[in-house]
């Protein structure tokens, strides 16, 4: 099991998705404890959302679309996209406010552990102290787009540019740093921003609106992986776009 003392555990779920929950606890390391956010009563469901919740929500969008070759910044945000963000956010602000753990896990409930995911993840963080290794957030498993960097720590690796947020380890410290960039007066979508907070996105604007702040690492081979659209769905992409 994951020590609850060493870890709080967040997994991202929308209430409409029951199916999803009942899948990813079935899964979930036993006796590992998890806060769920359809249990927090925030507005996060894309297809709930509509434009003039924006106001309400007290949130500002960042002017996402831009000329591109790339098809995912070439197009408006979408609302599911939106409320992924938020979920996220969620999950941190209820880390900081409820949570004593040192570090705060959080999944999405497509996301694939492996069987020994709980000794995994503690011989890992074993190793890093071990070596004096310090990082603000650790992916667990991500869709790498960009080359990662070798470390000293056996199976861990400094991340290149990645996408995919649905398993992710922070520190306190990184919880903070995250909250700390005001997301929520620029939000974009939780794949971008991850990145964003460790190098020097490779979209300037980005770049210029959250310039990189913590160190972070990743578990090679991961701990994670995803389920397929195929089998899953998507309930970020199966949403809206957002339009003027």
């Amino acid at each position: 099991m994951i020590d609850s003392d060493l870890v709080s555990t967040y997994v991202v779920n929308l209430p409409r998705r029951a199916d999803r929950r009942a899948w990813i606890e079935r899964r979930l390391p036993v006796g590992a404890p998890a806060v769920f956010t359809s249990d927090l009563g925030v507005p996060i469901d894309g297809r709930e959302l509509a434009r003039a919740d924006i106001a309400d929500l007290d949130i500002t969008l960042f002017d996402w679309q831009i000329e591109s070759e790339n098809p995912w910044w070439s197009r408006p945000l979408k609302f599911g996209e939106i409320g992924c963000t938020l979920a996220h956010l969620a999950c941190w602000r209820h880390a900081i406010e409820n949570s004593i753990s040192p570090y705060v896990l959080v999944l999405e409930d497509d996301a694939i552990l492996v069987p020994d995911v709980s000794s995994r993840l503690r011989e890992g963080l074993s190793r890093l102290s071990a070596v004096g290794e310090v990082f603000d957030l650790l992916y667990l498993g991500r869709y790498l787009l960009d080359p990662d960097t070798p470390t000293p720590v056996r199976g861990i690796v400094r991340p290149g540019y990645s996408h995919c947020s649905f398993a992710y380890l922070f520190s306190r410290e990184g919880v903070r740093a995250a909250l700390s960039t005001g997301l929520e007066r620029a939000i974009i979508p939780i794949d971008e921003f991850l990145p964003a907070l460790y190098m020097p996105h490779p979209r300037a604007d980005l770049r210029r609106r959250f310039p990189p702040r913590l160190a972070a690492l990743a578990f090679d081979p991961p701990l994670a992986t995803q389920r397929a659209k195929a089998d899953a769905g998507s309930d970020t992409e199966e949403s809206a776009f957002v339009v003027s």
